[in-house]
């Protein structure tokens, strides 16, 4: 099979190449710039420097190939999550990025078009365990557009092909700019705990996340989470990473701060 990825050089996207390329499959993906071009390479796979936003670069992309990954993202850096400002790249590419690729794979003729979104779109669920078919709380901005951006998996399917929504939880692993930058955080005593932080919190390594994406090219159409097995509260889980990271025991701060410090963002994070 040959496979476009969109989104190749990134922390999920470079794993995702190699392993296709392990399994055997072809795989060409985005790149920006000679040094992301070199990730995409050293995987086994194609680079292609287009602009993601230019419809007729993104159809003549896909030529000769049977499936296309969405797996763009720009997240910001921990210190301007709560901007909803920072998050406006990464609802362009989850909305209209994700149109122009499906437009281009209907046009195309492609069976089918996998759409990374995440598990954070789920309403708080208590102690239960949530499935796919949970309730939604879409409220923050950056949680509306990842549920705008499902939908154009859906528009695929509903013309005939094989969408797939792959819903994943937190990322983490030790060479991703995310978890580097909490835990150099933590360490500057930057990081506390808002309240109880007793919620849960699902997390996956992106080895793992990686994994199911390559899986799910055999899987039928449909939503899937995408977690480790054992959710943990979210006290344990930044314990285990301050742990990792050699950093003071975290602070904890009441509550009523969560809005201010963290924004929307505090919504899904309580």
């Amino acid at each position: 099979m040959r496979v476009f990825v969109a989104g190749g050089s990134g922390a999920l996207g470079r794993r995702v190449v190699r392993r296709l390329v392990e399994s055997g499959h072809g795989a060409r993906a985005t790149a920006r710039g000679a040094a992301a071009a070199d990730t995409v390479r050293a995987g086994g796979g194609e680079p292609v420097q287009i602009d993601v936003f230019d419809a007729a670069a993104v159809r003549g992309a896909l030529d000769g190939c049977d499936a296309v990954l969405r797996l763009t993202t720009k997240i910001p850096p921990m210190l301007h999550m709560r901007s909803a400002r920072a998050w406006r790249e990464t609802g362009r590419l989850r909305n209209e990025g994700a149109r122009l690729l499906v437009d281009a794979c209907l046009d195309a003729g492609i069976d089918t078009y996998l759409h990374e979104s995440v598990t954070f779109v789920y309403a708080d669920g208590g102690d239960a365990w949530l499935d796919e078919d949970a309730a939604l709380d879409v409220a923050p901005t950056p949680l509306r557009d990842a549920a705008s951006g499902e939908a154009h998996a859906t528009r695929f399917a509903g013309a005939g092909g094989r969408g797939i929504v792959l819903r994943f939880a937190g990322f983490y692993a030790a060479d991703t700019t995310q978890t580097l930058a909490m835990a150099e955080m933590a360490r500057q005593r930057r990081v506390a705990l808002i309240g109880p932080s007793q919620n849960y919190f699902s997390a996956i390594h992106v080895d793992d996340a990686a994994a199911a994406v390559v899986a799910a090219l055999d899987a039928p159409a449909g939503v899937y989470n995408i977690a480790d097995s054992e959710p943990l509260r979210l006290a344990e889980f930044m314990g285990c990473l301050a742990g990792a990271a050699r950093a003071p025991a975290l602070r904890r701060i009441p509550a009523i701060a969560g809005p201010v410090v963290l924004g929307e963002t505090w919504r899904y994070l309580r």
